[in-house]
């Protein structure tokens, strides 16, 4: 089984990146790549531009990538409720050279924030739109206050939320067998 995960955020300091690679760990895999999503630099997606310079490599490349996996893992990063600009640019320009870019993939959703909610707007509009664009959403979890609750090489750290979290992990699974 392969794993492509990635935070859905060009931040050099991504939380949600972080916590994507973390959930791989706890999927056998033969081979688990994390995507840095500043290797896909874009300009800002309009029509306009579009017919301008075609489908931008970038874009195809990451379609691409997303078609190797077996499994994806994504974390959305969420600013003022909704996907960061840069991945929404990058989910355009992408639909455009593929619409359903997740076609028959299997999809873990994920979501973390400094704040009580945990990127839970975006993970909720994420696993409302992902769908459309062919993802078999496995299950969704959004982890609050990541600072509070999250430490490196620890892992989750508020044992409510691990166990919650290993719930989804576990259904997911189920879904892989």
């Amino acid at each position: 089984m392969k794993i492509v995960a990635f935070g859905a955020s060009y931040s050099s300091t991504s939380i949600n990146k972080t916590f994507a690679a973390y959930a791989t760990e706890f999927f056998p895999a033969n081979e688990v790549e994390i995507l840095d999503l500043k290797s896909f630099p874009l300009p800002l997606y309009t029509t306009d531009l579009e017919k301008e310079i075609g489908k931008p490599q970038e874009a195809i490349d990451f379609v691409e990538k997303l078609a190797t996996a077996d499994l994806l893992i994504i974390s959305v990063a969420e600013h003022n409720g909704s996907y960061t600009t840069a991945f929404k640019n990058l989910f355009d320009w992408a639909s455009r050279f593929k619409v359903k870019m997740f076609e028959n993939k299997k999809v873990l959703l994920l979501s973390t924030a400094p704040g009580p909610r945990g990127g839970l707007s975006a993970l909720q509009s994420a696993t409302a739109r992902f769908p459309i664009h062919g993802a078999e959403v496995l299950g969704s979890f959004s982890l609050p206050k990541f600072a509070d609750n999250f430490a490196a090489g620890q892992g989750i750290t508020d044992e409510t939320l691990k166990s919650e979290f290993m719930q989804v992990i576990e259904s997911a699974k189920q879904h892989l067998a």
